[in-house]
């Protein structure tokens, strides 16, 4: 069985954790602040918030983070980035001066909806959160330029690809963690329940084989 409810790890190095600690808590999550390698032990997933991706990215090889996310993700560890985390996860963000944890297979651009002054909100389209439209707000958003033929789209705005999936990892290039609408929060908690529990299958098997 799955920890219920499950611990959610969230990078809180800069940028807007305390809002995804409020989101996740709201729904009956459990959170832990990540700011140092140990904080990453016995979670179920964890969140890369917005902020300013130049500083997290400098911030996760200072604090001795880069490598030990690195390999959570690429073995079946759900991770979410939103806005800034959505760059660091991608595989190639040709402006960001430090290297991304090149964990999911895209190219990202930096801002490439505009500055601050382009910010903006509007419906996306995400079937598979539900019927209703769902809000999202975009702040110096990223803009997600290519992506493999194994990433799944969940969200697009004008057929463009905002939220996407590969695997354990998940990534937006908006805030959800700024609305009311929890339905994305749901959807990354549903990935992490269903990947712990077929975790543990798999170690049942082997225990039995």
């Amino acid at each position: 069985m799955a920890t219920l409810p499950p611990t959610i790890g969230i990078l809180a190095l800069q940028g807007d954790f305390r809002e995804h600690i409020t989101s996740l808590e709201s729904i009956g999550v459990e959170t832990r602040e990540v700011r140092h390698p140990q904080h990453l032990n016995k979670l179920d997933g964890l969140v890369i918030p917005g902020g300013e991706s130049t500083t997290i990215s400098r911030l996760l090889i200072a604090y001795h983070l880069y490598e030990p996310i690195r390999k959570l993700g690429q073995s079946d560890f759900p991770i979410w980035g939103t806005c800034a985390g959505a760059i660091l996860l991608a595989n190639h963000s040709p402006a960001l001066d430090r290297p991304t944890l090149e964990l999911i297979p895209m190219t990202i651009e930096r801002n490439g909806f505009g500055r601050q002054i382009n910010s903006f909100e509007t419906n996306i389209s995400a079937p598979r959160l539900g019927s209703d439209p769902y809000r999202a707000i975009f702040i110096r958003a990223p803009r997600i330029r290519s992506i493999d033929s194994n990433v799944k789209i969940i969200g697009t705005l004008n057929n463009e690809p905002v939220a996407v999936q590969y695997g354990t990892l998940f990534a937006t290039t908006f805030h959800p963690e700024l609305t009311n609408d929890l339905r994305i929060h749901q959807f990354f908690i549903d990935q992490c329940v269903q990947t712990t529990i077929s975790l543990q299958k798999r170690k049942n098997l082997e225990a039995m084989s």
